[in-house]
């Protein structure tokens, strides 16, 4: 005799058709993955929540006290530097000085304070600017590298810063201008001293003044 009545699942097909219903109805359903939209960040730099500092206007330790007055307003100092090509010559201008570096080999011969034929002709220059600013009172320092003694280095600046006084005093000859003539040796170099290309540069007479005197 055939049994025609339908046969039930047994109950371990049963669960297992029922996970796999579930997975793939997770599957249909799931939105679709995208890339992170907001880029990484080094840590401790996040984006905080926090509201800026509310500063009030009358607090009053941010007021001037009564009777007080803002300083006068100030122009800040601007330096401007230009060196011919060769690096002989150097100028600086600010607000308030001109200066010119001129190296001792472009002045005098090796070791020596005595000028050479070009000398006049640089110094003049500088005479020239110092006529054009109406300067009165005069800077003209010595300087030498570090090799030879130091005392020898002194002695040798204030010759030669000596030597382009004598040559502006005469050209500007003007009895109401005051020089300042010092040597300072190997002091106060501007280059390491390490190379001689650098030691030939802190080689040099300066010579200063006030911009714009009247």
């Amino acid at each position: 005799m055939t049994d025609t009545s339908p046969r039930s699942t047994p109950p371990r097909l049963t669960l297992i058709l029922t996970a796999a219903t579930l997975m793939a109805a997770t599957i249909l359903t799931a939105p679709p993955a995208r890339a992170d939209d907001s880029p990484s960040v080094p840590p401790g730099t996040e984006p905080t929540a926090s509201a800026p500092v509310t500063v009030d206007a009358n607090d009053p330790d941010l007021k001037l006290p009564e009777g007080g007055t803002l300083a006068e307003p100030k122009v800040l100092d601007i330096k401007q530097v230009v060196e011919d090509q060769s690096g002989d010559e150097r100028r600086e201008d600010t607000n308030a000085d001109v200066k010119f570096a001129l190296q001792a080999e472009v002045l005098f011969g090796k070791d020596s304070a005595k000028l050479n034929g070009e000398a006049k002709a640089r110094i003049s220059g500088i005479a020239d600017e110092i006529k054009a600013q109406n300067a009165t009172q005069i800077r003209v320092f010595g300087f030498t590298d570090n090799l030879g003694s130091s005392a020898h280095g002194d002695v040798l600046s204030k010759q030669r810063a000596n030597a382009v006084e004598d040559v502006l005093a005469q050209e500007l000859n003007d009895s109401d201008i005051t020089f300042e003539v010092r040597g300072y040796g190997e002091e106060y170099p501007i280059a390491s001293n390490a190379t001689e290309a650098s030691r030939k540069k802190n080689r040099r007479v300066e010579v200063s003044f006030p911009r714009g005197e009247s």
